[in-house]
């Protein structure tokens, strides 16, 4: 057997497994005590297939978070955080995220295990924040006497708390400008 005859089989896997995400999510997400006979049915697979897949509970919503989190840094990455005008990158990682995390809320929102695939990449994406927050403070955007790390907690929040109410009929366009612009000027009366 070549190694294009197993391609398909692999796509096939990916699909299969890509599905059980998707469905975990959903149905987690309502249910977080839902069985994984719940989320097989909500996947349209076989519950063996899901067990050939993840061992057990834990191991789909270990690989449920680190999913979430691949996407996350995916949408950091496709803000260009590096090379990007600082004030571009920002809205433009903003509306990314907003728009992960508003598909994944349930694995986003679990506690990843220290050490673990999803802790590592939460880290990195945390980095990258201040990274960026740096470059805009290089750019008079920030205060410079501001604490970065406390600015990254505020914009974190700002970020949660967009996505509360109704967040599927939200812009990600326009809450990231508005977070953007809460975040630099807050809510005092402009000059």
């Amino acid at each position: 057997m070549d190694g294009t005859e197993a391609r398909p089989l692999r796509a096939d896997a990916e699909r299969s497994v890509r599905a059980i995400l998707e469905a975990a999510e959903q149905v987690l997400a309502e249910d977080p005590g839902a069985s994984m006979e719940q989320i097989a049915a909500a996947a349209g697979v076989a519950r063996t297939t899901i067990h050939r897949r993840f061992a057990n509970r834990q191991a789909l919503i270990d690989a449920l978070a680190s999913s979430a989190a691949r996407q996350l840094a995916q949408a950091v990455d496709d803000g260009r955080p590096d090379t990007a005008p600082p004030l571009v990158a920002m809205h433009r990682i903003t509306a990314n995220v907003l728009q992960v995390k508003s598909a994944w809320t349930f694995a986003l929102g679990l506690q990843a295990a220290p050490d673990s695939e999803a802790a590592l990449l939460h880290q990195d994406i945390a980095r990258r924040c201040i990274a960026v927050l740096k470059r805009a403070q290089a750019d008079k955007l920030i205060d410079e006497a501001a604490d970065l790390d406390w600015v990254r907690r505020v914009y974190y929040a700002l970020l949660g708390e967009s996505l509360q109410g109704d967040p599927d009929g939200a812009d990600p366009d326009a809450l990231a400008a508005r977070i953007i612009d809460t975040l630099l000027h807050g809510a005092g009366p402009r000059a």
